[in-house]
């Protein structure tokens, strides 16, 4: 497969509806290219995560077309055994880490977790030991290394989500609602990690509605509208400037306001008065 090309997921006119009767998506046009950091942001039901599915090569376009690593994808190609080594290569080079971190997560302990996604790649048992042994590290988790799954904090649950993703080493990593139940100090340690991947070259594309993590992990923000319809496609920055269009995406309320990075919420008590909350500083 060709590893040298710049246009990573281009996707034309896609739109895709549930059962043919529900719209998620409707003719989004988008290229991401290798080594971009991506946020998809808009509020719940506005087609992010199905265009994380579409991307991850779960759900199909039910109209236009989309190209991966310059290959269409398709479910006659994805099912096609003649084509068998895209799919594989696709899988290797895409990572998919789940909004709900249970339903990823169904091994006995954490070790056999991660080291599940490697081994259905046929890598060699002592190649995949080593990999795990290193993303345990590397992920600062090795006291969770025998410890059942479903034992674990969100937050823990959502290092091995991540673990388990990473330990294949791939090209493009795909989050949905990476921060959502997230305590402070994990959503902190998140930032970061995804900050190192993409200091390593990683094409990050992340579905969130928490506008405050924007500008810290992507330089480009999509807003998908209620119409499920791209909006706009611009730099966090910008986004986040465009007070109205963040307001008809219902991405903001009118007793919301933004300054700088700081989310502010204006709550009108008729009782108390004014009050000013700090969503988060």
């Amino acid at each position: 497969m060709e590893e040298k090309m710049d246009t990573i997921f281009d996707l034309r006119n896609v739109s895709y509806s549930y059962l043919g009767k529900i719209e998620a998506l409707k003719d989004i046009t988008i290229k991401i290219n290798r080594g971009e950091q991506v946020t998809i942001i808009g509020s719940n039901g506005s087609g992010k995560s199905t265009l994380l599915a579409v991307l991850n090569g779960l759900v199909y376009p039910t109209a236009g077309d989309f190209f991966a690593f310059g290959h269409p994808v398709t479910e006659e190609v994805f099912d096609s055994i003649k084509e068998n080594k895209f799919r594989t290569y696709f899988r290797t080079k895409v990572g998919f880490v789940f909004q709900n971190s249970d339903i990823q997560l169904f091994s006995s302990t954490v070790f056999e977790e991660i080291a599940f996604g490697p081994l259905q790649l046929n890598i060699p048992l002592e190649e995949v030991k080593a990999r795990v042994e290193d993303i345990i590290e590397m992920m600062q988790i090795a006291k969770l290394r025998d410890r059942a799954p479903h034992t674990l904090s969100g937050g823990e649950k959502k290092k091995v989500c991540i673990a388990t993703v990473l330990v294949n080493n791939p090209d493009v990593l795909l989050l949905d609602e990476p921060s959502a139940g997230l305590d402070p100090r994990t959503q902190l340690w998140l930032i970061e990690l995804l900050r190192e991947l993409s200091h390593a070259g990683k094409t990050i594309i992340t579905a969130t509605h928490d506008l405050e993590i924007m500008d810290m992990i992507s330089k480009r923000s999509i807003v998908m509208g209620e119409d499920h319809r791209i909006k706009l496609d611009d730099t966090p920055n910008r986004v986040l400037s465009n007070y109205e269009l963040l307001m008809e995406s219902n991405l903001v309320h009118e007793h919301m306001h933004i300054h700088g990075k700081l989310v502010h919420e204006h709550l009108h008590d008729h009782d108390a008065g004014h009050t000013h909350v700090h969503l988060k500083s």
